[in-house]
Formats: structure tokens, sequence, C-alpha cells
């Protein structure tokens, strides 16, 4: 539901791609366009790529990461990146990868303890008019300004370069073992930092009681807060009312682990808000609970709500918002519309405008089965998007399940048998054994779209998002006494001759270790968001070998399949770039070899049709955002990779010189 503050100010001015040959923030600009209006590398050349520099990240920590999530930044002939199991700084020739300098905090038992550890998305860089910082938070969710020069603490930001975000957050916590922290970066405009909030995964949350994710602005200066957005409302604030039972009072999460986006023209920060505590069960907090998963415009300079759009209400799915948004000036029926477009786990683009939060398309109220699960009370409504059309599966039908022979596509149905399906928003349920042991829900809790979004093309206006097809089951247990205080939580049952077995119930069900659903498994979509259309979908990446090679399927003639990812993509004037993902989960082993040998490929696109055009092959699968710069004349594609036995990198591509 759309509540809004009106006011009459109107400017196309959305930030529009890259200047300068510079990545200067995590989605390329505050619009987290992911547009760069570099042509050097193109479809012609995109196969002669070689590696011009490699960083490896192994080193930068007690153990090596494989999950590197970093977008890097490059401003002035720097690439600047977090790196390492503990966080570090490091700053890179852009030419070379050599190490300029690097910064490490050491903070002992709080980032030991920190919920969002590891090397996180990156950072954000900001100019005082005469010197660069470096703008990052911790694992134990310190926020520290560096010299951009030499990677010292700004001794004029907060004490001696730290802002301790544990405190002046409203509440009381443990600063040592408090679960907050952040793995996205700060975004900074005006002189102002915006910092979002992130916890623990809340399938199994220990306690209906956790931390509350509030978002707060701080001067880019002196590191002062300047203004704090209280995501669950203190009583006599607008939304408060939303919460039944006293719940407000407890009741926690609800912070933007998500990167945000910025209209400085207009003003405004826009947060993309997780849901509150509990992903699947909401029994203890009853109501709709704002601002949980809503779009929420503030005022840059003081917090204040200028609009909100809860995108569902009271969530117990998991449905939390995980991509930054975009902002993006488009051509409507001829009228110009500053819009926001949201892409979300639920493969639905929401796009409203961006200064008034309505619609741009209508959203539609529409009732949705009531949960049965004692004590839940779920919404007797959701909004469903009517236009654009999703971009991947929404719900788990019999259609929708794996058909490459008649033998498996029975199996599948036998396999369902056991479970709960349904339309998007069908609710989870109390596992029994034998059946129904869960709901199956597609997309999945990883989505449809994940934490790495989109790109949007301002030439085109065609907007690009990858997503996933995959279906989670969600079931609920009743906690033991030692594990929580909810009434219940994810799990599921188990044949009771096998003891007092504790199943966390995520696994996805397999028929013969191919995937439930039919493919594609993962997808790139394309929208024309002038007229909302889908103007091209493909594959996303290459057939695995797990699947190409299964005895199954031997002899039949399989078209390409694609693969689950959650990596990123960016869009140059003729090319959208993403490289293959390499996390499968518990659907199949990621199968990290390619034709050139081990690792995974970065592929090209041609942007109008979707056709690959040029591939060039990695040590090991894209794990975070990759970016691209132009610097001394040459144009540079940075990636950042990872597998287990292999760590993390950052590969750096470029044409060969002269």
């Amino acid at each position: 539901m759309l509540v809004g503050l009106c006011f009459a100010r109107s400017a196309l001015g959305a930030e529009a791609g890259t200047e300068n040959g510079e990545w200067p923030t995590y989605g390329g600009d505050l619009s987290n366009t992911r547009y760069a209006p570099l042509d050097q590398i193109d479809a012609g050349n995109f196969d002669d790529l070689e590696i011009a520099w490699r960083f490896n990240a192994n080193s930068f920590g007690p153990t090596p990461e494989t999950r590197y999530q970093t977008t890097p930044i490059m401003v002035d002939g720097v690439v600047y990146a977090t790196a390492g199991s503990r966080r570090a700084v490091v700053a890179l020739d852009a030419g070379t990868g050599e190490i300029l300098w690097m910064h490490r905090e050491n903070e002992g038992e709080r980032g030991e303890s920190a919920p969002r550890a590891l090397s996180g998305r990156g950072l954000a860089y900001w100019d005082d008019g005469g010197n660069g910082r470096i703008i990052y938070v911790t694992p134990g969710y310190r926020m520290l300004a560096l010299d951009a020069a030499t990677g010292v603490p700004v001794a004029g930001f907060g004490g001696e370069g730290i802002v301790d975000l544990k405190l002046d957050i409203d509440y009381e916590m443990d600063l040592e073992t408090g679960e907050i922290g952040l793995h996205a970066t700060p975004i900074i405009a005006d002189d102002v930092i915006v910092i979002g909030a992130a916890h623990l995964t809340g399938s199994r949350p220990g306690s209906r009681r956790n931390e509350k994710g509030y978002i707060r602005g701080y001067d880019a200066h002196t590191g002062e807060r300047l203004w704090i957005f209280h995501t669950i409302p203190m009583p006599g604030e607008f939304g408060f009312d939303t919460w039944g039972e006293g719940s407000a009072a407890y009741t926690g999460n609800t912070g933007a682990w998500t990167n945000m986006a910025i209209d400085p023209d207009l003003g405004l920060a826009y947060l993309p808000v997780e849901q509150p505590t509990g992903d699947y069960y909401g029994g203890h907090r009853p109501g709709d609970g704002l601002f949980g998963e809503a779009v929420v415009a503030v005022d840059l300079h003081t917090g204040e709500r200028r609009w909100h759009y809860q995108l569902v209400r009271h969530g117990i799915w998991d449905f939390d918002i995980p991509t930054p948004p975009v902002l993006a000036d488009i051509v409507v029926e001829g009228r110009e519309i500053p819009a926001l477009i949201q892409p979300t786990k639920q493969a639905w683009l929401y796009v409203f405008n961006r200064e008034t939060g309505e619609p741009v398309w209508p959203i539609e109220d529409r009732p949705v089965e009531q949960s049965d699960v004692p004590l839940e009370q779920t919404s007797p409504t959701q909004p469903f998007v009517t236009w654009p059309p999703p971009y991947d599966v929404q719900g788990v039908s019999l259609d929708d399940l794996i058909d490459f022979t008649p033998e498996l596509k029975a199996e599948a149905v036998e396999i369902v048998g056991d479970y709960k399906i349904g339309p998007l928003f069908t609710p989870p349920i109390v596992s029994r054994w034998p059946r129904p042991l869960a709901t199956l829900m597609a997309p999945s809790t990883i989505g449809g779209a994940n934490w790495a979004g989109g790109a949007f093309d301002p030439e085109t206006n065609l907007f690009f998002i990858p997503s996933s097809t995959v279906v989670s089951p969600l079931g609920l247990v009743v906690p033991r006494e030692d594990q929580s205080d909810m009434n219940y939580f994810r799990g599921m049952e188990t044949d009771p001759a096998l003891g007092d077995v504790d199943n966390p119930g995520r696994a996805e069900p397999t028929v013969q270790g191919l995937p439930l659903l039919k493919p594609p498994y993962g997808r790139i979509t394309a929208y024309d968001m002038n007229s909302g259309n889908i103007a091209w979908q493909v594959p996303y990446g290459r057939t695995p070998e797990a699947i190409a090679n299964h005895p199954a399927l031997e002899g039949l003639d399989i078209a390409p399949t694609g693969r689950t990812n959650r990596g990123g993509i960016f869009v140059t004037p003729t090319l959208a770039i993403a490289g293959e993902w390499g996390r499968d989960g518990a659907r199949f082993p990621f199968d990290s070899t390619t034709p050139q040998g081990p690792g995974a490929m970065l592929q090209a696109y041609d942007k109008a049709t979707g056709e690959v055009v040029g591939e060039v092959h990695m040590p090991a699968p894209q794990t975070g955002g990759p970016m691209t710069y132009m610097h001394d004349g040459r144009q540079y594609i940075v990636v950042p990779v990872g597998a287990a036995g292999f760590g993390s990198e950052l590969i750096a591509f470029a044409l060969p010189e002269e």
C-alpha cells in the first residue's frame, strides 16, 4: 500500500551511468544502473580478452574465502576493494593490480562473532573537494573513514577515523555480541553517508527478540549522526499501529541489507527493507508490520519519510527485498517518468514514480490463501504486480515439473505428492511425517533475483535482470527450548524410526539428482521499460555438466538449461556482460570445468537480442558483481571469482596491448 507525502518538484535527473571512465560506486552510479559508456571492448573482440592482472585475496584472513561478493570501485587510477575473511581494504594500481596500500581492523571477539562476516560487498568513495576518503563498514559494525591515498584512518572522523555503529542507534545492545552488521556498502551523496543493517539469516532464529535494523545518515566530514529512520516504528510514529500485541517492542531485523540508491536532485534516499524477525513464521508479530519488506523514500538530509510502498504484508516467505533499487528515467505513453525499478525474489519488477511513490503500472490487492499454522495471522491480501510480466516462475504446479522424459516426470509427480504446492504466496505449513512435509515455494528463498541485482541502459531504456529458477521447501517445526523461544521455525519432520533428528528442511527435492522444475534454471531477462514488455529472455550460462552428462538424459537432445545464479551484470553501449556463478547449493555441485579447463565463462550478450556474442575463460566462477573502467586508454573488466580449493581473486581482463 502506498502512503506518501506529496511535494511539488519534478526533475528527470537520475545518474545515467559512469563518467570519466571510472566506476566510483558499487552500482556504478548512485542510481545503480551498472552502465558504463565504454566501447573499446565489443562483440568483435570480446573473445580476444586476456588477463591483464590478478589480485589474490587468500592471505587476507586466517582461511581463504570462497564467496568473494565484492564489487570493486575505481577512482582516479586506483581500484579499491574489500578482501579476505576479515574484510581488509586494499588499494590497487588500476593498470597493474599492484597493491598500493592495505588496511585491516583487528576486532577480536566482536569480529569473530559478527553475523555478517567475510569480505562483504565492497566500500564507498567520497571526496571533500580535495581529499578522497574510503568509507566502509567492518564485520563488527564499525564505520571507518580512510585516506584514499594512504589508507590511514582520518583523525577528524568519529574517534580517530572510526564510528561505532552499535552506539547511537536508539536502543541498547551488547557491543561485542550484538547480532547486527552489514555486508552491503555505504552510499554517499551531498556529504551524507547512509548506512543500512543486516542480521543473521532468519529461517531458524534463536529468539523472536532481535536487534532492530534501523537506518541512519551520517555527516561525511565528521561522522556525526544526522538522522535515524526507525524501520520498526516507535510509539507515536507512523506505522506503529501495524504491529499487534506489543510486538514492535521486541521484534527485530527490518534492516536494509542490500545496497540503497540516492537521487541527489530530489534529495531522496531509497531504502529496500527486509522482513521482520522470523522468515517463515510471524505468529509472534501480528499485523502488517511496517516497514518490513517495503521500499521507503526518505529525505537524504533529515531521514523524514516521504513515501513508502510495502511489497509484502506480514511476510512469512523470506521475500525480503534483496536487490538494490535502480533509478531510471523512462517514457511511458508519452509521459516522462522519473522511475524506481525494484527487482524482487518473487520475480516481479515493482516500478514506481520515484518522486511520488505512485506505481507506474497498476498493482492490485488480491486475496491469498490463509495459513493454518497455530497462532499465525496472515494478511488476507497481497499486492500483485499487473505489469511488467514476471521474469521467472511463480508458484509450483504439476506443469512446472521436470519433463525431459515421461519417467522423470512421473517420478517428479510422485515426489511432489509428499509436499503442498500452489501459487505464489501459498503459506508454509507445519511439517508432518510422512506427508505433507512442507510447502514447495517458487521462486525460492534465493529468488528470483537476489543481491547482485540488475542493470539499466539509459540509451535504450532496457533493463536487464538475472534470475534463478529454484524451489524451496517451507516446513515448520516446534523448536526445542534450547533452540529458540519461537513457536515455530523452519524444519522438516523425519522418519520417527531414525530417532530425534533435527532436520533444518532446506534441501530442495530432486529427481535422481536433477532439479525438480523444468529448465531454464537461470535466466537473463531484458525489459523495454518504456512499455514494460519483455524484449528478450535467454538462459544464463551454459548447461552444467552434471545435467548434460546425466545418465537419465543419455541420448537426449537437451536445449541449453542455463544455471542458477546470484552473480551480477553490467551494460555497455553494445553488450550486457555477466559471468557464470559458482554456487548451486544443494541442487547439484557446480561443475567447474570448461572447454578451456577448470573454471567458468565470462559471457557477453548482444544487449539488443540476448545472443551470446563472446566469452572468455575465468579460472573460477564469478562470485560478485563485475565492473569495468578505462585507464590509460585501455578498458578493463574486473570480476571477483572464487571456489572451494581455489579461494578468491579479482581477475582483470583487457584486450592485448598493441
